[in-house]
């Protein structure tokens, strides 16, 4: 069984808790991410929820929208892809349906075996880690959402899977902006929301070295903020490089917010 699913259906809920008792003139109302809406965020989540749901159950239409979808991409078309694929479904009937996949992706993902592999726009991988990019990208996005609000975010160890991701494309971050991958990666000291201290490479990163909010950390390796925008003590040059390109998702280079452009209102 799969606790990431578990985790994955808690933040999906902490993000519906938060915007279920909002007003209906929220969806329309743009964030400070790329200038999406409500809607928007709601759309995109709520579609690739939808794939990871199909390609776990080997559902042939999953082949079909993603083809689509990258078709899309490559046009720079994607908004409108996902806002054609549910044309008409918007704002609390949105909400609701994502929320509705939300947990039935949950629950068939807790039944799945951790290993098995699974088809994805890019390339294959286990259902452990296509689970965890489901629960990364619903607390990325969600923090947009936060910030419109201007509501402080009460985040759960469970980002813990996230700390994991950004620690795990360490090599990818410098990869895909073309850069050689250092021998090797910063020591890391975390302080996790429950006030444990989560730590990798302790000892092994030489003169580099990160440490302060594992949000913070999740923050970055996510692109919802800038680096200096945080309060990480990041120290030498290795780790300052990757804190300032740090992406744990797939898909072409992508550069963090400009400093002081995601915020919380």
């Amino acid at each position: 069984m799969l606790k990431e699913a578990l985790d994955f259906r808690d933040e999906s809920d902490a993000l519906y808790d938060l915007l279920s008792p909002q007003d209906d003139r929220v969806f329309a109302r743009q964030t400070l991410f790329k200038g999406w809406t409500v809607n928007d965020v709601l759309t995109h989540l709520h579609i690739w929820n939808w794939a990871a749901n199909a390609t776990l159950n080997d559902d042939p239409e999953f082949g079909e929208m993603v083809a689509a979808a990258l078709s899309a991409t490559r046009k720079g078309e994607m908004r409108r892809f996902e806002t054609q694929r549910y044309a008409g479904l918007t704002d609390r009937a949105m909400l609701n349906a994502w929320r509705a996949g939300a947990w039935d992706v949950a629950d068939n993902f807790h039944q799945a075996d951790p290993k098995q592999r699974l088809k994805w726009a890019g390339p294959d991988m286990s259902a452990r880690s296509a689970i965890t990019a489901r629960l990364m990208e619903t607390w990325a996005h969600g923090q947009a959402i936060f910030d419109l609000l201007g509501v402080p975010r009460q985040s759960a160890d469970r980002i813990k899977s996230i700390v994991y991701l950004g620690v795990n494309t360490f090599g990818w971050s410098f990869q895909v902006q073309g850069q050689e991958i250092p021998e090797t990666m910063p020591s890391l000291r975390l302080t996790a929301p429950s006030g444990d201290v989560w730590e990798w490479n302790e000892g092994e990163g030489g003169d580099n070295r990160i440490s302060g909010s594992a949000e913070e950390f999740c923050q970055v390796v996510t692109q919802t903020r800038n680096i200096a925008d945080t309060s990480l003590e990041v120290i030498g040059d290795t780790a300052k490089r990757w804190m300032a390109a740090a992406q744990c998702f797939a898909g072409p280079p992508e550069s963090p917010p400009a400093t002081g452009t995601r915020h919380r209102a």
